[in-house]
């Protein structure tokens, strides 16, 4: 088994190390659904951490159908991301239709050399996840993070179910969106999968004495050591 943690800070990377997270997926923005993280805190992440640490590339909040421009500006980022000595890249892109775009997929994974290739929830809006998995497949790409095309993981369980099954082994099925202690056993018994991706983050009191301004909350997330650790002994409870 393995697990990712989707971590938007160093800190909650820090923390995804110490609780025992086998690789993190590095992002920011998660309120919009995580976007590219800074070149900064890539290089940071990657020199503190010694576990592998995946990037999300996605240039901006939204749907995923991008132009010439953006696909110029993601190609980039992962040739950015290749010279700071990531593990792996996060990406997804869809015609206006729901289908994969393919061109820009493989533009993509052409572009990240030797470098882990995933595919993030983009695939959630696709109108036949099933096909969606086997072309994946054809592309090379790693793995699949999904919620089953549901709100949740736990909700989208059953078509994960068939997407791992389509997957054969040929490529990792990862749930994810909404994944706790209390829930995750129910996930796994039931897809098969054999990676979980979650944040298991908190929300942390503002140091500041400033009162907000709308939009500038003064809180903040960061992923936790004692959660992370807990959805994970959840699981190993579940398969003893």
């Amino acid at each position: 088994m393995n697990y990712e943690v989707c971590a938007a800070n160093l800190q909650s990377a820090l923390a995804a190390q110490e609780a025992g997270a086998h690789r993190i997926e590095l992002c920011s923005a998660l309120d919009v659904g995580g976007l590219t993280p800074s070149w900064g805190l890539i290089r940071a992440t990657v020199r503190h951490l010694t576990i592998p640490v995946h990037v999300l590339i996605r240039p901006r909040e939204g749907d995923f159908c991008y132009s010439k421009m953006e696909l110029d500006l993601m190609l980039d980022d992962v040739r950015a991301c290749r010279e700071m000595g990531v593990a792996g890249v996060v990406v997804g892109a869809l015609h206006p239709s729901g289908e994969l775009d393919l061109p820009t997929l493989e533009a993509l994974k052409n572009a990240s050399g030797s470098l882990d290739v995933s595919c993030h929830r983009a695939l959630d809006f696709c109108p036949d996840p099933i096909d969606a998995v086997h072309k994946l497949v054809g592309l090379g790409f790693t793995r699949l993070l999904s919620s089953g095309q549901a709100r949740s993981a736990f909700e989208g369980r059953f078509c994960l179910k068939k997407m791992v099954a389509a997957a054969h082994g040929r490529m990792s099925v990862m749930p994810g969106g909404g994944i706790t202690a209390q829930n995750i056993g129910a996930i796994a018994e039931c897809t098969g999968a054999q990676d979980f991706h979650f944040s298991g983050r908190k929300k942390m009191a503002a140091v500041s004495q400033q009162s907000p301004l709308p939009g500038l909350d003064m809180e903040h997330w960061e992923s936790d050591v004692s959660l992370i650790r807990a959805v994970m002994a959840a699981h190993a409870k579940q398969q003893a």
